[in-house]
């Protein structure tokens, strides 16, 4: 019997003939239109293996898929299945983490700067022919060498902020991670801090962690009291890591002195989002990955977890271990 993969997310035509050449393939381009998702549940039935993003996948809408081997995410972030019940049915789970590394410190490090010094505002500033005369302290920004970096969630992106915090622009670093890193702190001269200690002492504070149960809304009113008026507080991890709400709180009184933010609660941002009206936020649209080179190389990674386990490989970036040991018990 033929494998059958469902696809939630085009492909390149390389990757595209790859996956064809070896299983029968159903691409639903649209999954989330009430047409998208009728299409989806049609087809769940006859999956062996599903490959996509940003894609809520649970229980009541895998029930519909008895022969599902493989779910392989086009991401990093694992926040949209229910590892438990993926585990319970020893259904694979993998994911992308290597590949965007790089370019989502790149972008990071972009809001960093951004912030800092305030380059969206005053562009927009020339752009609409405001700029009439040198600029004064009213526009001013802040320098970003030699200023404290504190990132919470110390993997393998926050390392890679750290890198070019601390040898590039000779940032000391502060992290604060659920356990040490020996290894980060030698490489960076990295300083290892509680939260709350972090939160007070840092310049940049960075989010770099994934979104859990217990990381769902880590930083709220009473984390963003602890932050000094000249705190600039960037998020490249999850937009709900953040109570939205307590955030434009403090950056409507000044709490912080402005936020760099490329993830949000809702996403697309609402048009109505009160975000959009301050001018001290710099908001890009869940772009981290999102360079040619690593989105393809992102894909390239999924086909190849998901051909290694319906083969009944160890997919590379397995995410759920016990389900692979349930199926050698």
């Amino acid at each position: 019997m033929n494998k059958h993969v469902i696809l939630y997310k085009k492909l390149s035509a390389p990757l595209m003939e790859r996956l064809q050449a070896q299983a029968e393939v159903t691409l639903i381009e649209d999954p989330k239109t009430p047409d998208g998702l009728a299409r989806l549940r049609d087809a769940l039935p006859h999956a062996d293996g599903l490959l996509g993003a940003s894609l809520k996948l649970d229980a009541q809408l895998l029930d519909l898929a008895p022969r599902l081997k493989v779910v392989s995410s086009v991401s990093v972030g694992v926040d949209n299945y229910d590892i438990d019940y993926l585990t319970g049915r020893g259904i694979l789970l993998s994911n992308t983490p290597d590949v965007l590394t790089e370019t989502t410190a790149d972008t990071g490090f972009a809001l960093i700067m951004a912030t800092a010094r305030r380059v969206v505002e005053l562009a927009s500033m020339v752009r609409d022919g405001q700029w009439t005369q040198n600029i004064g302290p009213a526009h001013f920004g802040t320098d970003v060498h030699g200023k404290k970096l504190g990132i919470i969630g110390m993997g393998r992106i926050g390392e890679a902020v750290a890198q070019r915090g601390h040898f590039g622009f000779g940032m000391p670093v502060l992290y604060h991670s659920h356990s040490r890193k020996p290894a980060v702190e030698a490489r960076f001269d990295a300083q290892y801090r509680s939260l709350d200690a972090l939160l007070q002492e840092a310049d940049f504070v960075c989010l770099t962690l994934p979104l859990t149960a217990e990381t769902e809304g880590l930083i709220g009113a009473e984390q963003f009291a602890l932050m000094r008026p000249e705190t600039i507080f960037i998020n490249i991890a999850r937009g709900k890591v953040v109570d939205e709400q307590a955030m434009i709180e403090a950056l409507k009184n000044r709490q912080i002195r402005a936020a760099g933010l490329d993830v949000f609660e809702r996403e697309p941002l609402p048009a109505d989002s009160a975000l959009l009206q301050l001018d001290n936020v710099v908001a890009t649209p869940h772009m981290g990955s999102a360079t040619h080179e690593t989105r393809e190389a992102m894909a390239r990674c999924a086909v190849d977890n998901l051909l290694s386990a319906l083969a009944g490989e160890r997919p590379k970036d397995l995410v759920n271990e016990k389900a692979w040991s349930s199926r050698q018990a």
